[in-house]
Order: structure tokens, then C-alpha cells, then sequence
């Protein structure tokens, strides 16, 4: 079974993730976000949908990503334990930066030298919460979210944009895992967990190449870079970076659990699934295993509003 602090493995694939985000797509969005932010008087406003314990929020702030001046940061997800985790890893993430951290009312205000981010904290189903809300945003993002979600809820997303602002989905996985040293159960492993992917509704184990067909299909809509940003967790010196061992035991244990949801035995009988989890397991006890997957980071821009006369 997984183990019971999905929190703590949100905290532990932050450095996974660093490494796999593709920076040029960042730099793209950057420079939009930084011209949207001149081009306009109020403050620049996010969406991020499936927020996790805010770590897209501190990456975007280390990594310079925000445009100078107010940013308004809204952030949303399902999970009651994310969202009441979030405000207080944003303070204990500022302890040593130049950054300071202000409670406000459903949120956290974090002043920098020269941008301010507001962000608010909302627990709702995203398609919900987007349906409810009489407003709009300059960018929204979905990290690790597609796939699991539904595509048929994209267009109400993609509704939630001002003209011409961006959407952002990087991390989406696009049907491949991969183990290593080899194990004679690996493909019958790989082709059952996907199929549990695209049995559980909302779920999609080609949800990257399934949002590019959707996104070519919608008028007005431009999709201005795709790049791949797959995962690769490996041994390093002793052991894996920071705490990346929980992070695979983590994927282990969901892997172990969606095998025993379905029907298996016409490709993975029990004695060899257990071996092969029992042998991964070790091998991430004594630092031997790599986990690989494919994914796609997806940038794209809202219609923009028609020119003046």
C-alpha cells in the first residue's frame, strides 16, 4: 500500500520536477508574463488548478518567473490537506529568502524586493470552482493535472482566461514508465498500470498527445510550445537527492495499489507481481533503482482581443 503522507510526496517530487521542467518554455512564458505586466495597469492574476502544497509557487518566485509588480495568486485544489499544508509551507519557505510572509484572510501575501504575490487558497474542484467564479485570468496552471482530471474539463478551464492570456500544463504524462535494472514483469507492469490509468474516470495514460489533438481542434486557441519533461529519479553518490527514496517508495506503493484494483491475472499473476515489487523495493532500499516516465510540458496563449480602430 502507499504510504499515507501524500503531502510529504508532494514536498519530495519538488526536486524531480525541477529537474525535468523544460526551461525553455519557462523563458517563453516569463517574457509573457513580464510584457502582459507592462501592458496593463492592475495586478497580473494566476490560476493554478491542482496546487499540491504550493510548490509551483515557490518555484516560480526562486526562479524569477513572475512578472515585477502585484501578482494576484489564486490557488485551488481538491484536497482539504493541500490546501491547509500550503499557507504554512509558504512561510517556512521564506525563513531564509528575502521574502517575507503576511497572513491574510484565505491566504498568504509574500513581499519581495520588487513583487508582491497575494495569494489566495481555495479547496474546490477546479471545473467547479472555475464555473463559480465571476472573473478572469491572465495565466493558468495545471502541473501534473491533465491526466488525471479529464480532458472533456479543458474547455470550461480554458474559459477562465482573459484574452490573451496563457495556459500552462507541464508534467503531463504521455504513456511511459520505466524501471531499471530490468525485471522480467516490466512490461506486463507498465501496459496493466496504464490501463488502470484510462479505466479510472478523468484518467489518461496519452493525456499529453490526447491535449494537443483537443487544443488544435479549438478556435482561436494557440499552442506556442510543447517539449518533453520526463521524470528521471537515480541514484547519485550514497544514495537519491533530497528525499526522493519516499518519493519512489511512494510510486511503488500506488503502482501496488492500482494493480490490485483491476483484474490482472490474464498478463500479471500475484506471485510475480509481488516479486517484482518486492525486488524494486530493495532496490530502492539499497539506492540501485531508476524510475523514468514520459511526459509533456504544453504553453499556449487564449484568442486575444480583437484590435481597435
Amino acid at each position: 500500500m502507499p504510504p499515507a503522507d501524500f503531502q510529504r510526496y508532494l514536498r519530495a517530487k519538488r526536486t524531480v520536477d525541477d529537474r525535468s521542467l523544460d526551461r525553455r518554455l519557462l523563458d517563453a512564458l516569463t517574457t509573457g508574463l513580464a510584457d502582459l505586466a507592462t501592458d496593463r495597469d492592475g495586478p497580473v492574476r494566476v490560476l493554478e488548478v491542482g496546487a499540491g502544497v504550493g510548490t509551483m509557487i515557490e518555484r516560480l518566485l526562486a526562479w524569477d518567473r513572475l512578472p515585477q509588480g502585484p501578482v494576484e495568486y489564486t490557488a485551488v485544489d481538491v484536497d482539504p490537506a493541500n490546501t491547509a499544508a500550503l499557507p504554512d509551507r509558504l512561510r517556512d519557505w521564506t525563513a531564509d529568502r528575502p521574502v517575507t510572509a503576511t497572513e491574510q484572510a484565505g491566504g498568504i501575501v509574500l513581499d519581495g524586493e520588487d513583487r508582491r504575490v497575494s495569494v489566495t487558497v481555495g479547496t474546490a474542484d477546479a471545473a467547479d470552482f472555475v464555473a463559480g467564479a465571476d472573473r478572469e485570468w491572465d495565466l493558468l496552471i495545471g502541473m501534473a493535472f491533465l491526466d488525471i482530471v479529464g480532458l472533456d474539463r479543458l474547455p470550461l478551464l480554458l474559459s477562465a482566461l482573459a484574452p490573451g492570456g496563457y495556459w500552462y500544463f507541464p508534467i503531463t504524462f504521455d504513456g511511459g514508465t520505466r524501471f531499471g535494472p530490468d525485471h522480467p514483469a516490466d512490461d506486463a507492469v507498465e501496459r496493466q498500470y496504464h490501463r488502470h490509468m484510462d479505466a479510472k474516470p478523468g484518467g489518461d495514460s496519452r493525456a499529453g498527445q490526447h491535449v494537443l489533438d483537443r487544443l488544435h481542434d479549438r478556435d482561436g486557441v494557440t499552442v506556442t510550445g510543447v517539449a518533453g519533461s520526463d521524470w528521471a529519479v537515480y541514484p547519485q553518490g550514497d544514495g537519491y537527492p533530497a528525499d526522493e527514496g519516499y518519493f519512489l517508495r511512494y510510486v511503488l506503493g500506488t503502482i501496488e495499489t492500482a494493480l490490485g484494483e483491476r483484474d490482472h491475472g490474464e498478463v500479471l499473476d500475484d506471485a510475480t507481481l509481488a516479486d517484482w515489487l518486492d525486488t524494486r523495493r530493495q532496490q530502492v532500499a539499497d539506492a540501485e533503482l531508476v524510475y523514468l516516465t514520459h511526459q509533456l510540458d504544453l504553453l499556449g496563449r487564449a484568442p486575444s482581443p480583437p484590435a481597435r480602430d
